[in-house]
């Protein structure tokens, strides 16, 4: 035997798991759909509506906020794209926390997630429903009814086949993109030409003379990290569409890799073009901040082509929302964790009992609609905040049993790694559990949500305790 031989590094070990909810997928996703999930996951709902109501109670400051935020949603992400190398999965971080939690680590990664996206559903569905009322004909149909109308629509190509879904997300992705480029040009624009908007010049001085980076202080800065997590809910959807695209490998680190910078530039940049433009008072959680600027900017047809934009971004939303649930409760049906009707797939090879399962609950979100449009986003909102805190605790959980592992040799890493393992993932859980803490800091429907994880987790444990038969037996038949 050589000394190269013998000293030759071994080969990476594949992994030895096999999720049943993997199988029958078709793989129609392509590397342009991919990257444009990518994109549109980093842009969502949170920015093109939640942005005005945060910029009216924390100002400037906003900015590093959602720049705190996005780095730490970067490791989220990373950390399962490294697990997505290691074994791409449809199930995503429900197949890992199976693999390296058990069967109670899946079942409570994949029900956090659906209390994500349930409630999202419903956040996204009063979204479009609040930016359709603000053209004149739509301005007397009931909330209620424009929610349900925009569910109905999505859940429709939902239902088709992948491609759809693929093709969908492609386009929104590009008119979400496309929206704020157009609107950086021309706030760059009016920068540089001092070109008055609704009486006001823009420029530094729209933040010097109003307060400065913290008009309210530090603490309302604080206060917004919660719905600012919010705004990147859907960073971790291409993982799950990972398990439908050929030659992941390929196609994720590339596509991973530009949710920083693209954070950077339409998170980061649009806030602070934003805050030079007007002053943080002008803005409202009625409105779209970029629906406020073109509309005080009083050129015709703008503010409303910019709520259109806005109105595609919910959807989009909803789309992804609608889509990711379908798989993760398809790899919980399958061990047992889930009911076994969302395990059903239909012709086109789309999981449609799970699809219509979160459906249901965007129905629900409906009549909440009729009942409270007024309070209706922000209840769902910080609900979806605790599913999004779980969903991204679990993932840096999975990527930290997964790094112990290697470690003892058990499996082999990537050479796409989250950097600076395990400190990156203990950073990003102490964030995640500081969040926790702002929530309740901030009184009101924050701190009531947070009074209702007891509720939460006895509804998990109970849950367990229905459907662990099951699961066992399901996995004995595996064995």
């Amino acid at each position: 035997m050589s000394d190269r031989t013998m000293t030759e590094a071994p080969a990476p070990a594949p992994s030895r798991h096999v999720d049943a909810g993997d199988e029958g997928y078709s793989k129609d996703l392509k590397s342009r759909h991919i990257n444009m999930i990518a994109i549109g996951g980093a842009i969502g709902t949170g920015l093109f509506l939640g942005a005005g109501g945060r910029l009216a109670g924390a100002g400037p400051s906003l900015a590093i906020a959602y720049a705190v935020c996005g780095v730490f949603a970067f490791f989220v992400v990373r950390a399962l794209g490294e697990l997505v190398l290691y074994r791409p999965s449809s199930g995503a971080f429900v197949s890992y926390a199976r693999e390296f939690m058990g069967e109670k680590g899946a079942y409570t990664a994949g029900w956090l997630y659906f209390l994500n996206w349930s409630t999202t559903t419903v956040a996204d569905i009063t979204a479009a429903a609040v930016f359709a009322h603000y053209w004149s004909a739509f301005t007397d149909v009931p909330q209620w009814v424009l929610a349900f109308i925009a569910l109905a629509i999505v859940l429709t190509a939902n239902l088709i086949s992948v491609k759809y879904f693929g093709e969908m997300e492609f386009w929104f992705a590009i008119v979400k993109v496309g929206a704020l480029v157009i609107f950086m040009l021309v706030a760059i624009y009016l920068l540089v030409t001092s070109h008055p908007i609704d009486g006001h010049t823009p420029g530094l001085a729209t933040i010097t003379d109003n307060g400065g980076l913290f008009p309210s202080g530090v603490l309302p800065m604080l206060l917004v990290v919660q719905g600012v997590v919010f705004a990147y809910a859907s960073v971790e959807l291409c993982g799950v569409a990972a398990g439908e695209t050929e030659n992941p490998e390929k196609i994720m680190p590339k596509a991973i890799n530009s949710i920083m910078w693209r954070v950077g530039v339409f998170y980061v940049g649009s806030v602070v073009l934003l805050a030079l433009l007007l002053p943080y008072t002008a803005y409202s959680a009625d409105q779209s901040p970029f629906v406020t600027v073109f509309d005080k900017l009083g050129i015709p047809g703008t503010a409303g082509i910019m709520n259109l934009v806005v109105l595609t971004a919910a959807l989009s939303s909803l789309n992804s929302g609608l889509y990711s649930t379908g798989r993760i409760l398809r790899s919980m049906a399958l061990s047992g964790s889930a009911p076994k009707f969302t395990g059903v797939m239909n012709k086109g090879k789309v999981p449609y009992g799970g699809v219509l399962f979160t459906a249901a609950f965007g129905v629900a979100g409906v009549g909440l609609n009729y009942w409270m449009p007024g309070e209706a986003f922000e209840i769902v909102l910080n609900l979806a905040s605790i599913g999004i805190l779980g969903t991204w605790g679990m993932v840096m959980l999975c990527s930290l049993f997964f790094w112990h592992r290697s470690k003892n040799g058990l499996v082999s890493r990537p050479s796409y790694r989250l950097p600076w393992a395990p400190y990156t993932q203990i950073a990003t859980l102490l964030f995640l559990a500081t969040v926790l803490v702002l929530m309740w800091s901030d009184g009101g429907v924050g701190r009531t949500t947070v009074m209702l994880l007891p509720a939460i987790a006895a509804a998990l444990v109970g849950g367990w305790f229905l459907v662990r038969g099951r699961v066992a037996e399901l996995a004995a038949d595996r064995d």
